[in-house]
This record gives C-alpha cells, sequence and structure tokens, in this order.
C-alpha cells in the first residue's frame, strides 16, 4: 500500500528551543524518501521518528543557513556508514557547492554509497521519476534560495457506471486502460482525469513570484512562518513570512492542507500562528508543526 505523509523532524528557526528541533522534514511519496533541509540534529530526530537512512533517496537543500543544513554532515556519514545500496541525489543552491562539500566532507570516513550531486541554478525541473516531476524555483532570501515542489502526472479514474453501461467488466477493463479503446469505446468515454497530487516546500523567504508559484494548487504546502503578522517589518527585513502571509498565499492558491513551521523561538503559544492563519481567511486544513509527528498528504478529491 502507497503512503504519502510528511514526517516532521524539527520546526525551530535559527535557534532550536526546548520543544523544537533545528529543521528537517522527511517526505515519504509511495516508496521514495525525501529530506528536505536537515538542520543540525537531524540524525537523532530520524532515529526518534523512526525514519532509517536506507529511507532516503533524495535530499533537498533549499539554502546554506546552518539551520537548514548544518546536519548534512552526520546524515551523508550515516548514508555511508548504512551502506545504503541505492543513490541518493542531492539537490541545492549550485551558489553554495563550496558549502556542500564542506558539509559532506566535514570529517574524515569511508564512502561507501553514491551520493549524487545536483546543483540547482535556475528555476525549473530538477529531477523526473514516473511517480513524479521536482522542479526547484527561486525564493527572496538574504543568501540564495530555492523552493520545491513535486507533481505527480494526472492519471485516468474509471467510471464503473459507463463501464457497465457499455458492457465492459473484469479483465477488459485493464485491456482498455492499456490499449485506450476497446470495441469502439474509448477510455475517455469510461473515465475522467484524476489529477495528480502535488507538494511543495517553501522555507526562508519574503513574499516573491516564486513563492506563489509552488503554492499554486498544491494539495499540500509546508511553508515558514517565521513571525507573527506584528513583527512584519522584521519578517521583510530578513528575508521570511509571518503567519498572515504565508496563509494569505496558501489562500489565493486554493491549497488543501497547509502546514505551518520553522518559529521563531521568540514566540511561547504556537495557537497565535493557527489564529493569525485563520484570520488571513484560510479555511482548509490546518497544522502548526510540530517536532515529530506525521502529518498524511490529503486523499484525493
Amino acid at each position: 500500500m502507497s503512503v504519502r505523509e510528511l514526517v516532521v523532524l524539527g520546526t525551530a528557526s535559527q535557534v532550536p528551543t526546548r520543544h523544537r528541533n533545528h529543521n528537517g522534514y522527511l517526505l515519504r511519496w509511495d516508496g521514495e524518501g525525501i529530506l528536505f533541509d536537515p538542520g543540525e540534529g537531524t540524525q537523532r530526530q530520524m532515529l526518534r521518528a523512526g525514519v532509517a537512512a536506507h529511507d532516503i533517496d533524495r535530499i533537498c537543500v533549499t539554502h546554506f543557513h546552518g539551520d537548514h543544513s548544518l546536519g548534512l554532515a552526520g546524515v551523508i556519514q550515516r548514508i555511508n556508514l548504512d551502506q545504503v545500496p541505492h543513490p541518493v541525489a542531492a539537490h541545492y543552491p549550485a551558489s553554495g557547492q563550496r558549502f556542500f562539500e564542506r558539509l559532506r566532507y566535514a570529517t574524515a570516513y569511508r564512502e561507501r554509497a553514491e551520493i549524487v550531486e545536483v546543483p540547482v541554478a535556475a528555476d525549473g525541473p530538477v529531477a523526473k521519476t514516473p511517480g513524479y516531476t521536482l522542479e526547484a524555483r527561486r525564493l527572496s532570501h538574504p543568501v540564495e534560495s530555492f523552493g520545491y515542489r513535486l507533481t505527480e502526472p494526472d492519471g485516468r479514474r474509471m467510471l464503473p457506471e459507463r463501464l457497465a453501461a457499455h458492457g465492459i467488466k473484469g479483465p477488459d477493463v485493464g485491456l482498455l486502460q492499456r490499449e485506450g479503446a476497446l470495441r469502439g469505446v474509448r477510455l475517455e468515454d469510461v473515465s475522467e482525469v484524476r489529477p495528480g497530487q502535488r507538494f511543495a516546500f517553501v522555507m526562508d523567504t519574503r513574499l516573491c513570484d516564486g513563492v506563489h508559484a509552488l503554492a499554486e494548487g498544491c494539495d499540500m504546502l509546508v511553508i515558514e512562518s517565521t513571525f507573527l503578522d506584528e513583527d512584519v517589518s522584521l519578517a521583510v527585513e530578513h528575508g521570511h513570512l509571518t503567519a498572515g502571509q504565508a496563509a494569505a498565499v496558501a489562500c489565493d492558491a486554493g491549497v488543501r492542507h497547509l502546514v505551518l513551521t520553522h518559529f521563531s523561538q521568540r514566540y511561547g503559544d504556537p495557537a497565535a500562528f493557527e489564529r493569525q492563519a485563520r484570520a488571513a481567511g484560510f479555511g482548509g486544513e490546518l497544522t502548526i508543526a510540530q517536532d515529530l509527528v506525521r502529518v498524511p498528504l490529503p486523499k484525493r478529491p
């Protein structure tokens, strides 16, 4: 059975707290695992969350600030220690190549796994598999930063009443799906388009075109909300979003499930982020992220 869920490993921004580790998020997408922004302590959080190095097929780093990347050294070494048998692709801003290399080779270890470096230099697709296309979009932060979006190919949903009307049943259904037509009946006559699921990951950024492009039509949007709305001037100055701004983006984009995360240590009441997100007009499913929770992607409509 396929599993699509977000495993939250850490939710703090620059400074961790007693209850929030630095960033880290694993997206389980059917049989693949995509690790986003492994901050310091990610390897231990993986252990606590039941995530193994073998679960990681791809690593996506938005930018090279420490709370989003210092865990790379430990994670890459663990992948090698556990001799993960499949290649692990690593996506990161090309301008940070020197930081990636320093983290990859921060200490001595025996390389026993294949890490495939895939630096990102521009907007557009960065990987394509049968299950999804991964694309990157430039964000607005004091250092170069990219957000990521997964898009599943559209499929088709068979309509039982139309199949019955044409007398198509049993093995003939599969034959029709493979061939596209059967006894004068076209596949589109007895089915409808099922939109593929869409997931986006947006970290440190001001409002910009990239944020809106990544969020558009997403089933799940994981997005930073470092500040509350009353501190919007700080957010703009430091290249971040407020809870209300993030929620307004989700509302405009038609997001089904909004996950707010990357909270400043200055705030002690997580409920304040939820209140401001609702006040901004977002009426969909809302999660204020906590460390070590699992958030399933919404079921297809």
